[in-house]
């Protein structure tokens, strides 16, 4: 057996001998669980945050909808953002190990925080979770590549497992934390929305626990670089990310959300210029590498300002419009989050597998991209026309038209998301991997940003109605249909910029 060594460094040695679980090392199961109640005290709240701050600080008129779905798209966007600098922190500072655990500390503070009555400890909350978010998210994924050599044809079914984790809290999550805030401490009319951020604290704690507990599994992989082992350098970073990463992060949600927008793009544009001046020194084909990667990294911005209008505008539009009534009972609007990750778990395989059956005819990734705004635009049509000639005398349209959207947007997902990391990597400058991965990062909080500042047009000053609705999902089907057939027309001359990569 290895003898235990930090490896959240460059060398190069394999991973120890671990004993096997299923055919997979066993420290993978406790990461799996790990992030399992990560997932779920992060998708427990998502369904209700723009209710909650409607209720809470608006009094419940829908003149504040648009205010609650910018600041939750300025809360997703800045974790997002947030997560590039965590694996500078576990690389160069503390170690990949103690990122985890101050991170999971950080998240189940903020976590609690939300469930105070007054709007600024809410934020305070937010921003808490945005930072815990960078120390946490990014880097216990990396931990799940360290537990297999390079090669290792299990390597791949690892991550599957990995993420399997990942869906799977995410499913259970919004049930959860819906019945609790619902059935248990309080009813359908008034749900008790504290109690979604408390049981939602209280599922991080338990991947704290669970991690704490299971860290001896990973026999050093991950412990601090020698020169990172003291405690004043935990203690330092702990301290700067209360004292500055915070208030900077608080300071950001408070601003609107169009200025959080151009501070966002300023942070993209700095470090792309960085990476096509280093294209165009590295010679033709890394420049037009480059070039092709950034022109992905625009349609990604795209495909996520629809995309996440889950947690905002979807979640309005269940509430007011979709007709949700089955006999004496009624669909919890909550459930509707859960969607994404079944239809994950469900169509994930059925897609590998096809992609595999397709050969050579397998799509390029331009054109993988492409399929996923197209998608995304067909679940915007289908809303279009249930708004048009699907409404009933009671204004509302059919449930399960908004199913049938959640289910057509996972779709899309597939189609894009799993091959934007693969793609960055293999694109980037050898010199600028970690830069170009934060330009990925940026691009989806870009996305958030603007999904937060759509949704806020689509509810308008007065609360969500059927026209605002259908005029908003409109211009969100043309735009990501126009957009997709664009990517289709123009794949050819990203093909040949990227010079073979698949």
């Amino acid at each position: 057996m290895s003898t235990a060594r930090p490896l959240g460094d460059n060398t190069t040695q394999g991973p120890p001998d671990f004993p096997q679980v299923l055919g997979h090392p066993r420290p993978l199961w406790m990461l799996f669980m790990s992030e399992f109640w990560e997932r779920f005290a992060f998708y427990g709240i998502r369904w209700a945050m723009v209710l909650y701050i409607v209720a809470q600080f608006h009094g419940g008129d829908a003149s504040g909808e648009r205010p609650a779905s910018e600041m939750y798209g300025a809360y997703l966007a800045l974790v997002y953002a947030g997560a590039i600098f965590g694996g500078y922190v576990a690389d160069r500072l503390i170690g990949f190990q103690r990122s985890i655990l101050l991170g999971a500390v950080f998240m189940s503070v903020g976590l609690f925080l939300l469930a105070s009555p007054t709007e600024v400890w809410f934020k305070l909350g937010l921003a808490t979770i945005i930072v815990g978010n960078g120390l946490f998210k990014p880097i216990i994924s990396t931990m799940v590549g360290k537990l297999y050599f390079q090669g290792d044809a299990r390597r791949d079914a690892g991550f599957t497992i990995f993420y399997m984790g990942i869906n799977i809290g995410a499913m259970i999550a919004p049930v959860i934390t819906g019945w609790l805030a619902r059935q248990v401490f309080g009813t359908d009319d008034t749900p008790h929305y504290q109690w979604v951020f408390i049981s939602a604290g209280i599922g991080m704690i338990i991947s704290l626990v669970w991690f704490w507990a299971g860290r001896h599994q990973l026999q050093g992989i991950g412990l601090p670089a020698p020169g990172q082992e003291s405690f004043a350098r935990l203690g330092l970073v702990a301290l700067v990310g209360a004292v500055v990463g915070v208030p900077v992060f608080f300071y950001l949600l408070t601003i609107q959300a169009q200025n959080l927008q151009y501070i966002l793009m300023a942070l993209f544009v700095i470090p792309a210029v960085m990476l096509v001046v280093e294209g165009i020194r590295g010679g033709k084909v890394a420049r037009d590498m480059v070039l092709a990667m950034l022109v992905i990294f625009g349609f990604n911005v795209l495909f996520w300002m629809f995309f996440e209008q889950a947690g905002s505008s979807f979640t309005f539009l269940a509430d007011r419009i979709v007709n949700r009534e089955f006999g004496s009972w009624t669909f919890p609007l909550e459930w509707f989050q859960s969607v994404n990750s079944i239809a994950i778990i469900t169509l994930a395989p059925v897609m590998a597998w096809m992609w595999v059956k397709m050969g050579k005819a397998n799509p390029s990734i331009p054109r993988k991209f492409g399929l996923g705004l197209i998608f995304n635009g067909l679940a915007f049509l289908l809303l279009m026309v249930a708004l048009s000639s699907m409404v009933n005398d009671a204004g509302k349209i059919p449930f399960w038209t908004l199913f049938a959207v959640y289910v057509i947007q996972s779709v899309g997902e597939l189609c894009l998301s799993p091959i934007g990391l693969s793609m960055t990597t293999k694109l980037a400058p050898a010199r600028l991997g970690g830069m170009a991965m934060g330009c990925w990062f940026l691009s989806i909080a870009i996305g958030n940003n603007l999904a937060g500042i759509f949704a806020g047009h689509v509810s308008g000053e007065g609360g969500m109605t059927v026209a605002s609705a259908h005029a908003g999902y409109t211009f969100g089907f043309y735009a990501l249909a126009g957009a997709g057939v664009l990517l289709f027309l123009i794949a050819p001359l990203i093909n040949r910029l990227m010079h073979g990569v698949k």
